[in-house]
């Protein structure tokens, strides 16, 4: 597989997103078209507003597709990651979450398959970033000898802390994401041991997993992924090891956790 060349699809389609999924049923099991993009749109897709297609001509202008494709092959080969499809779709406008800690773009893997939401102001380099984000997320998934399913939060910041750690390690400071200087170190050791090592075995089913994740309700905000990129930068710094040499590790040993 490769980049889908979802620009046609929004050219054809773009006032009419539900329609649209219907060429995604075949790449979810169950699921119909209006049940895959409402799971879409709370993830980052848009939704369609006046004047939007010429947001589709931007992002065709820049050459997305076939940067994105570029970057895929690239790290296909770099972490001996899977040939999955990558569908691109632009972001959510008018979401404030989205605009305030992503900078108006975001994503979704699943083992086979990624999703980027992107907005024509971010930069070549942001979207490339957002795909390794991601990709690493997928190698994750594959190279770690646990299913998805099982995962609790420790398993879950972890997979964020290596995927934002991999965009550093490429990128550098410029382009991680906003939320990895949210807190000095001090308080993130603070918060691992206060909020997350406590929960640290608390199932992906458990209303609290997403609260600490997040930072929801009365929980320092990105929470969970702040704690996880700190966790894998102490460990990147005790090991010298690279991004690919993580993927396969054990979450408790990434945490350095001796139990």
């Amino acid at each position: 597989m490769s980049v889908i060349r979802t620009d046609k699809w929004l050219l054809d389609a773009y006032d009419n997103p539900v329609e649209m999924c219907e060429r995604l049923t075949p790449y979810f099991e169950d699921a119909s078209a209006y049940e895959i993009y409402q799971y879409l749109t709370v993830n980052g897709m848009y939704r369609p507003i006046k004047n939007g297609l010429e947001q589709v001509e931007d992002l065709q202008n820049n050459g997305v597709w076939k940067m994105v494709e570029k970057e895929r092959r690239l790290l296909q080969k770099s972490w001996g990651g899977p040939d999955i499809p990558v569908f691109i779709f632009p972001s959510e406008s008018t979401n404030r979450i989205l605009f305030r800690n992503f900078n108006r773009k975001s994503g979704l893997a699943f083992c086979d398959k990624i999703f980027l939401f992107i907005s024509p102001e971010n930069k070549q380099e942001e979207i490339q970033a957002l795909f390794t984000h991601e990709y690493n997320h997928v190698c994750r998934l594959m190279q770690y000898e646990k299913e998805e399913k099982d995962y609790v939060l420790l398993d879950t910041i972890i997979l964020e802390g290596l995927a934002e750690h991999a965009v550093y390690e490429k990128y550098g400071e410029n382009y991680v994401a906003r939320w990895t200087s949210n807190y000095s170190e001090d308080v993130l050791e603070k918060m691992w041991q206060t909020h997350v090592f406590p929960n640290r075995n608390l199932s992906k089913t458990d209303r609290k997993h997403e609260k600490l994740l997040y930072g929801l309700a009365n929980f320092p905000t990105m929470l969970g992924y702040c704690v996880g990129y700190y966790l894998i930068n102490n460990y990147s710094k005790n090991t010298n090891l690279k991004s690919k040499d993580l993927l396969a590790i054990d979450s408790r040993m990434l945490a350095q956790i001796r139990e």
